[in-house]
């Protein structure tokens, strides 16, 4: 009833502060996903540099044929295991893709922005009209999906994958493009699902793997980095906010206070003038008698 305006603004100073709670929690989730994500891609890299080094070991001139299929034995099972790394999920939400965001084409690692898939994260009380950072769901499966057959060893999508090989993920001489992926569902696929052998592949394909991986990492920390300016900035909003809010709404402490202490030592003096003036009275009085 004092300040019926001041009231009004003060309310929406407190729902904006609200909402900006609410992004800023939601920020702190994005980055906790992100975290996951960087290090299920760490893991990944990790299988990757152990697969390089099976192909060293594989064409070690005193290893015998069965030495080298005991290679091709893990070589197989890792590409098993980077393929299932690749569903994990946070919360039940998919930390990587394999399609676009129209659920039917496949994602392509450094390809157009539609041929990513994202999330969009609101960072701000406006929500969809403010600030949003955009969460790549990692194409890991086409980063490490190599065409051997170019000169940029360029990624490719998943499923154009293992054509140029036999039933036994071995090499096929007639010309064609070899397009593999160093990620698999089963090693019991025959075709295009069959695992690939270590003597399918040069060292030069497992590199380019490695560092698709590491250029994906370098695109989670750059959105990491966007999540912590963001949140950095709703805080300081929100404490701005709700100072306003409280500078319409709040008694202010300091000023009240200092009234107090105003009206305490004017309430002092005068009890101090009146006890004088009574003590010249009982003064004046021994005198009469």
């Amino acid at each position: 009833m004092d300040d019926a305006g001041g009231f009004a603004v003060a309310l929406k100073l407190d729902s904006t502060v609200k909402r900006g709670e609410a992004a800023m929690q939601n920020v702190l989730n994005g980055i906790s996903m992100l975290e996951v994500q960087d290090g299920i891609l760490s893991s990944m890299g990790e299988i990757v540099n152990r697969m390089a080094e099976l192909k060293s070991l594989y064409h070690d001139v005193m290893k015998s044929n069965d030495d080298r299929e005991a290679y091709n034995v893990e070589f197989r099972d890792l590409q098993v295991q980077l393929y299932e790394k690749s569903f994990i999920k946070f919360n039940g939400v998919s930390l990587f893709a394999r399609y676009t965001e129209d659920g039917t084409t496949e994602s392509l690692f450094d390809g157009t922005s539609r041929q990513d898939n994202t999330l969009n994260l609101y960072a701000s009380p406006e929500g969809e009209t403010g600030v949003i950072v955009s969460l790549n769901r990692s194409s890991v499966l086409s980063a490490l999906t190599i065409n051997a057959s170019s000169s940029d060893l360029a990624s490719s999508t998943y499923s154009s994958a293992n054509q140029g090989l036999n039933t036994s993920g071995t090499l096929i001489t007639d010309g064609s493009d070899t397009i593999i992926r160093l990620a698999n569902a089963s090693t019991d696929g025959v075709g295009q699902n069959s695992v690939i052998s270590l003597g399918a592949m040069s060292v030069g394909v497992l590199s380019k793997a490695l560092q698709n991986l590491a250029t994906l990492r370098a695109e989670n920390g750059a959105s990491m980095s966007q999540l912590r300016y963001a949140h950095d900035n709703l805080s300081r909003s929100k404490t701005n906010l709700a100072a306003g809010a409280g500078r319409i709404r709040d008694v202010d402490i300091a000023a009240e206070t200092t009234r107090l202490s105003k009206y305490n030592i004017l309430v002092q003096a005068s009890a101090a003038m009146v006890a004088q003036a009574n003590a010249v009275s009982e003064t004046t009085l021994i005198l009469i008698r």
